[in-house]
């Protein structure tokens, strides 16, 4: 049910603020809307459909995909897990590429695996990404060969099925715990009387060790067919070309003569009320859901379709808005919660909604959610609610229609997929443009009202709560008290929703505007440096990357190392708390209200040793995020019952993060690693972190941190006119307080422990285990080590895929990941992860030791080299041309000092690292004295002796 603008994008946009359209005016709301003229969309004779579009962001790259219009449902009863075994199994050898052939020709072309290549298989589909960089002649065409390969020339050995098999387990493996097993046992009550119940693609554990391969080449015939496949085609390539090509390896292929039909499984709605109510002692949080019955989804044809999806949206958007609010109140009945129409599988959707409630009261809870649909139900929405809906919609639209040639080929693709697998409606942005500036300003409340006896009249619902067992000698609702609580609280006395009024303007008086007092050019980076009056400096790099996009960023010395322990908590959560409570005159909901139909965001942020603020911005909201940050560093607001309610939410989310296995293993390693020192950093606070927080002192924080702009350096990047600009800027960060104080960048001597050293915690009842392994030392930083400290994790994570995933069958994902830090001190750290069975533990620890030892001794062979180095040069390209990636450089110049060379000539530094580089960098930085290895392992589940949960040695 999603609706197009130049991608999904958007979409999500909507389906966040919550905004929806209204009755044409001009077009007819019979009119189909047709797929945008801009894509070329066919059918070959063998019925395989196809998508083209030439798109030059990025340029010289190419976005493949091979969808398959089946999944998990179509599996047989013996064929549990196989869809997605199959989607596997394509990386394991076809007729032209040899197993693992595949994925060592695309790191060849700058292709990563798992970040760029990738594949997922759902329900009812299985999607296959490749993005091709085309700097190269005969890179497209051998893309082409290897999704022809996928479609219809996977091989399918017996070898390449048996080994697959453990690195199907291992994926299994990684999604077990609590929530796994509690969903288990609401999938057939969710999804009751549909085939749906039993076919989650992960499929059964069993099946998948003892299935005979006759089963996978079944499937892998009956549903990968032409008839049942697209393949799309987005980039910096021309139609004709993508046509040819598709043609070429695609048109030779044919459908079965005796077809299996690819039937739509039905999902009946709810025959009766039902509840459950699910505990597991790993479970952290509860969460409470209401589930109204499935039905078949609205259709996606015509303007007056999309009108309804609209208003539908808009009535979800705001239901889930008021949800919130109630968050704000002192004592909150929930941490978050939302509702809406929304699809479970293809081609039906339902209304439904979740709270979740930490470790609060359920019935709270559910009571509160209960109570807001009803209130809906009875009195509707207000004209406020909706006139700031049709603001952010116009807004949002707008936005995607000014950057519409600067749209990723990357969006585009997902949409036409979407087109294929659900229908989605594809106008393209000019035309959704256009229709939504007719339909909006026509929308009424009383249609958007009308959608609650649309959606909530049915008597039938399913509600559920998952969460942790009942403590002590507390009880929780059994399903009766569920099915009793909500049918007495919609029959209780409740009153109309009351709209505060707030105020049109942000700022109620214009600050005294500062000066310009110094300008000059950064000729080599193509930026302008200003200064001003109060001693505020300020980089602007205007670009035409977006053509409605400005970011902004700022730093200076500073941060969180600035107070020992008596402050820890308090100047941590300094900036949380602060957001809870909101700026100036308004509170978070209020300011939320104010700025409906801007698109603008601002972040404060205090670091380990750096003090900051973020925010970004349309072109002609810039003036109300300058205004929105000198707020945040002027007016902080100080409100006792947000504050209250910031403690609450908090606590109740993070009381039971302990029973998690690996977020107690996670918080264990921390503190062993630092050797339990207090000024460490915290990876999970715990409940008596926000039951102690000292509102005044945050505050007090947060003014010594924000509210000094004193050496701040404000960064913009984007769609903005260098000179236009300068006129805010001396308004709103020239009158910024400054008190003229110096900053630093504070050592607060935290340090990992030296030596060799290993940890075994013994936390969880799965068979599941993570190794962590943390390389560390001290020595003087460059940037030329940075770099060789990132190729040799680069390096070794290709290995650790090749070795311990291909080989071994150890693990399904894991990675080396380094860095080099200049602040506070000079070190390095290169982590290992590594999430595995515990019987594979001591095999992949000597493996990763052995590949180690190997890199040390005689370097990576150069084909390892040259996959990094390709890789990087091709992400270097693309992130060029990013507003992001403009800003942190340019922030991190005049932070950490860097040197604009390795930036700017990025490609041939690069270029000129040696294997030989790699083997002395590896010397230096594995040298293996410093090592912390951690290993998360079940619980003991024979224990005749009193133990600790955890072991050093």
């Amino acid at each position: 049910m999603n609706i197009s603008y130049s991608g999904r994008l958007f979409f999500s946009l909507l389906l966040l603020l919550g905004y929806s359209g209204s009755l044409f005016s001009q077009t007819p709301l019979s009119t189909e809307l047709q797929p945008d003229p801009a894509v070329r969309i066919g059918k070959l004779e063998n019925g395989l459909t196809y998508y083209i579009r030439q798109n030059k962001k990025p340029e010289q790259k190419v976005e493949l995909r091979l969808a398959i219009n089946a999944g998990s449902i179509n599996e047989d009863d013996d064929q549990l897990g196989l869809a997605h075994m199959a989607e596997h199994m394509a990386f394991n050898g076809t007729k032209n590429f040899k197993k693992n052939e595949i994925i060592s020709f695309l790191q060849d072309i700058g292709v990563g695996f798992g970040n760029d290549l990738n594949a997922y298989t759902s329900f009812d589909e299985t999607v296959y990404m490749l993005p091709i960089p085309t700097d190269k002649p005969g890179n497209l065409e051998k893309g082409f060969q290897v999704l022809e390969d996928w479609a219809h020339q996977v091989t399918y050995l017996d070898e390449d099925i048996e080994s697959e098999r453990a690195i199907i387990k291992e994926e299994a493996r990684t999604g077990k715990g609590a929530s796994d097993r509690m969903m288990r046992q609401v999938y057939p009550k969710l999804f009751a009387g549909s085939k749906y119940s039993d076919r989650l693609p992960i499929g059964s554990e069993e099946l998948i060790s003892t299935f005979r391969p006759e089963k996978i080449r079944k499937f892998y015939k009956d549903w990968y067919r032409p008839n049942l496949m697209a393949v799309a085609v987005v980039g910096d390539v021309h139609p004709d070309t993508a046509l040819a090509m598709i043609r070429k390896h695609f048109s030779k292929l044919s459908n079965p003569p005796t077809e299996r039909k690819r039937d739509t499984v039905q999902v009946p709605a709810y025959s009766t009320t039902e509840a459950l109510v699910v505990t597991d002692k790993e479970a952290t949080n509860y969460s409470v859901n209401i589930n109204y019955p499935i039905r078949p989804a609205a259709p996606q044809k015509t303007v007056g379709d999309y009108r309804n999806q609209l208003v539908r949206q808009i009535f979800s958007s705001i239901l889930s808005q008021r949800l919130q609010e109630l968050t704000q109140q002192s004592d909150p009945p929930f941490v978050g919660a939302g509702a809406g129409v929304g699809g479970f599988v293809r081609g039906y959707e339902s209304f439904s909604a979740t709270a979740y409630a930490g470790t609060g009261d359920i019935t709270k809870a559910l009571n509160a959610v209960v109570e807001e649909i009803e209130r809906v139900k009875r009195y509707g929405f207000n004209p406020a609610e909706l006139e700031r809906s049709k603001k952010a919609i116009l807004t949002s639209i707008e936005r995607a229609y000014n950057n519409r040639d600067k749209t990723e080929s990357s969006v585009y693709i997902d949409e036409y997929l979407n087109h294929f697998l659900e229908g989605e409606y594809i106008p393209g942005i000019e035309k959704e443009f256009a229709i939504s500036n007719e339909l909006i300003p026509g929308i009424g409340i009383e249609e958007v009202n009308a959608v609650a006896k649309e959606l909530l009249t049915q008597s039938n619902r399913f509600f559920f709560v998952t969460g942790p067992e009942a403590p002590g000698d507390k009880k929780l609702p059994s399903p009766q008290d569920l099915i009793a609580s909500v049918n007495a609280k919609e029959k209780a006395n409740i009153t109309p929703y009351t709209e505060k009024a707030v105020a049109a303007s942000i700022m109620a008086k214009m600050p005294k505007a500062g000066k310009l007092v110094k300008r000059e050019l950064d000729k080599a980076m193509g930026v302008t440096k200003l200064t001003l009056s109060n001693g505020v400096t300020v980089s602007l790099k205007s670009t035409d990357f977006k053509n409605d996009q400005i970011l902004m960023g700022a730093t200076r010395n500073g941060g969180l190392n600035y107070y020992g322990l008596a402050d820890k908590y308090n100047a941590q959560f300094a900036v949380p708390v602060v957001s809870a409570m909101g700026v100036g005159e308004f509170s978070p909901t209020d300011l939320r209200k104010a700025l409906a139909g801007k698109t603008v965001s601002v972040t404060p942020s205090i670091g380990e040793i750096t003090d900051g603020i973020s925010g970004s911005s349309s072109n002609k909201d810039i003036e109300t995020m300058l205004q929105l940050v000198h707020l945040y560093m002027t007016s902080p607001r100080k409100d006792t019952a947000l504050f209250k309610s910031f403690v609450q939410r908090n606590s109740s989310q993070y009381a039971a993060l302990s029973a998690n296995p690996q977020a107690a293993f996670l918080d264990t390693t921390n503190n062993a690693l630092y050797g339990n020192n207090p000024l460490a950093p915290i990876v999970f606070p715990k409940v008596e972190n926000f039951k102690n927080l000292n509102l005044d002192r945050a505050l007090s924080i947060y003014k010594e941190r924000i509210g000094d702009a004193s050496q701040m350096h404000f960064a913009f990047t984007g769609s903005f006119n260098t000179d236009s600009i300068i006129p805010l800027l001396e308004t709103y960060l020239g009158s910024l307080p400054s008190s003229g104080k110096t900053f630093e960048k504070k050592d607060n001597k935290v340090r990992p422990v030296k030596g060799v050293k290993k940890l075994v915690v013994n936390k969880g009842k799965e068979e599941k285990s993570l190794i962590l392994a943390f390389y560390t030392g001290e020595m003087p930083y460059s940037e030329e080590m940075d770099i060789k400290a990132q190729a040799i994790s680069e390096i070794l994570s290709i290995r650790i895929l090749e070795e311990l995933r291909e080989k071994i069958q150890g693990i399904y994902g894991g990675a080396f990941y380094g860095q080099f830090d200049k602040y506070p001190y000079s070190n390095y750290s290169l982590i290992l992860q590594l999430p595995c069975g515990p019987e594979k533990v001591d095999t992949l620890l000597k493996a990763i030791d052995a590949e180690i030892s190997l890199l040390v001794t005689k370097g990576p062979e150069q084909s390892y080299l040259d996959k990094v180095r390709k890789q990087w040069i091709e992400e270097h390209k693309v992130q060029l041309k990013e507003n992001a990636t403009w800003l942190r450089e340019i922030l991190d110049q005049h932070s950490e000092k860097t040197d604009p060379k390795y930036f700017l000539q990025y490609q041939q530094i690069i270029d000129q690292l040696t294997v030989n580089d790699i083997r002395d960098a590896a010397r230096k930085l594995l040298n293996r004295e410093n090592v912390f290895t951690a290993v998360l392992m079940p619980e003991l589940k024979v224990d005749p002796k009193p133990t600790t949960d955890k072991k050093a040695f």
